[in-house]
């Protein structure tokens, strides 16, 4: 705390003192000093802003991170596609369907030109035509993926794709024509029960399944988690009790 002083010269003569004042010096006063009329002028010392509340947030993973999960994924499933059909064509090429456990599982070489359930049939160029989007859509996203579960589902549905479209492309009766290797069926050996299949079709099945409950759980590719009315408004509630 500063003290204002002033010093006064003061020249006397004789019994008589005249003495004119002249200040010598003031010493500043800072901004809690006393005042003129003896009062402390005391400040507040400043205060820092009180820190916004901290949301446990989940940090998304780097896509540098996801993209060997979903290539990875696609590039095992591809293999495995391929491989399963080279030598299901060259087992059971000609050969009666084999029965697995008791007639919950046939191995029968199926020959496809259209899509599951002998949809578009006549359309083989067009499935092919539609799979190369797809693909090409995957490879787009994967650069923004911050998900683990959509690099897992957009995995599987890329193999798959990648699988029947190696097909159709390089199988009878030419290219963008060409007829898919199935050779699953089950309960029936003529896929009168469940349409006869093979690994990239049931990759592209279960990917599909996984990225449909992934958005119905409001978890999208970027890692964007949507939180449904209800909950916002719960959570709402719950912070203005606290309040």
């Amino acid at each position: 705390m500063g003290v204002r002083v002033v010093a006064w010269a003061t020249t006397c003569s004789g019994d008589s003192c005249a003495g004119d004042a002249h200040p010598a010096g003031v010493a500043a006063s800072d901004a809690g000093g006393v005042g003129d009329n003896g009062g402390v002028n005391a400040e507040q010392p400043d205060q820092d802003p009180p820190a916004p509340a901290e949301r446990d947030t989940p940090s998304a993973p780097r896509p540098r991170r996801l993209l060997p999960l979903l290539f990875g994924i696609a590039a095992l499933l591809l293999v495995v596609d391929v491989v399963t059909k080279v030598v299901a064509v060259a087992e059971l090429e000609g050969e009666p369907p084999v029965e697995l456990f008791g007639g919950a599982v046939y191995l029968v070489l199926f020959r496809n030109p259209g899509a599951a359930f002998s949809l578009a049939t006549g359309l083989t160029w067009l499935l092919a035509l539609l799979a190369i989007v797809i693909v090409g859509v995957i490879v787009w996203l994967a650069r923004k993926l911050r998900s683990t579960g959509w690099a897992l589902g957009l995995g599987l549905v890329l193999g798959g794709a990648c699988g029947n479209l190696v097909d159709r492309i390089f199988r009878q009766p030419g290219p963008l024509r060409g007829h898919v290797v199935d050779f699953v069926s089950l309960f029936a050996p003529d896929g009168s029960v469940w349409p006869v299949f093979n690994v990239a079709d049931s990759a592209i099945v279960c990917g599909g399944a996984l990225i449909v409950l992934l958005t119905l759980l409001g978890r999208d590719y970027d890692g964007t988690i949507h939180k449904s009315k209800r909950k916002q408004r719960s959570e709402s509630g719950a912070e203005g009790g606290e309040q």
